[in-house]
């Protein structure tokens, strides 16, 4: 096993672990106002040719793919590092119109010929990866020119909660994890780049040295997404990064 991907390995074991629980949190929130909120911070920034190419990187349970694919995107593709959330993403579309595509593939390592992909959309990703700024490259590689990146993240590792978790709801995903599984998780956050970055002002950086053209952040996207403390709701604040390559 090379040294890249043993670094990955627990992060695809603690995922693994968490991807029957996951599938179901997210089952719920396609069907909550979040779907609806959520296609609003994408809808606008992408192709409205329905036969676009769009890559989901780090889709989970499909979470974004499914969205699109519910919009009529017919060519949407989603990949994730962990199969277990790749069995539960494909079980999710069966007999789904337009259904995405769904691969089990390394972010910072695609499979895909340069120029493939007309926009590429992410949510809560690239703080787990080891090379951030490889993996955008990879990202820039494969966009068409004038392709859009939609990147949804947050300080996971280095930023406290703006709840406590005691303040959460008893069926918060945060509170229903296991005291092993959140060991593992404060072991994973030790061991990320991320974790000690300033974020998301590196990530432009990265960006620019990659070529990346027109970023733009947003501070404001928990302020619309999370309006209720429920299930679906993220303590920790959420930034939007746009970019055109």
């Amino acid at each position: 096993m090379s040294r890249q991907n043993a670094q990955k390995q627990p992060i695809v074991s603690y995922w693994g672990k968490r991807a029957g629980d996951f599938a179901a949190l997210r089952q719920e929130e396609l069907r909550s106002k979040k779907a609806e909120r959520w296609k609003r911070e994408l809808l606008p920034f992408l192709p409205r040719d329905k036969r676009a190419s769009i890559l989901d990187i780090g889709t989970g349970s499909g979470f974004f793919s499914i969205l699109l694919a519910e919009e009529g995107y017919e060519n949407v593709t989603g990949i994730d590092l962990t199969p277990q959330m790749i069995e539960r993403a494909r079980e999710m579309v069966v007999g789904m119109k337009n259904a995405p595509s769904f691969y089990v593939m390394d972010a910072e390592k695609l499979k895909f010929p340069s120029e493939s992909f007309q926009a590429i959309v992410t949510r809560n990703l690239t703080w787990t990866l080891p090379h951030m700024e490889q993996a955008y490259g990879e990202w820039y590689r494969v966009l068409k020119k004038n392709g859009v990146l939609l990147n949804f993240d947050a300080n996971y590792g280095n930023e406290e909660e703006e709840l406590p978790k005691e303040e959460l709801p008893q069926n918060h995903a945060h509170k229903m994890i296991s005291e092993e599984l959140n060991i593992e998780y404060e072991k994973i956050i030790k061991s990320l780049p991320a974790t000690y970055m300033s974020r998301p002002a590196r990530d432009v950086e990265m960006m620019k040295n990659t070529g990346y053209r027109r970023i733009l952040l947003d501070f404001q996207l928990s302020d619309r997404i999370y309006q209720e403390v429920d299930e679906f709701y993220n303590p920790v604040r959420m930034f939007a990064i746009q970019a055109l390559k």
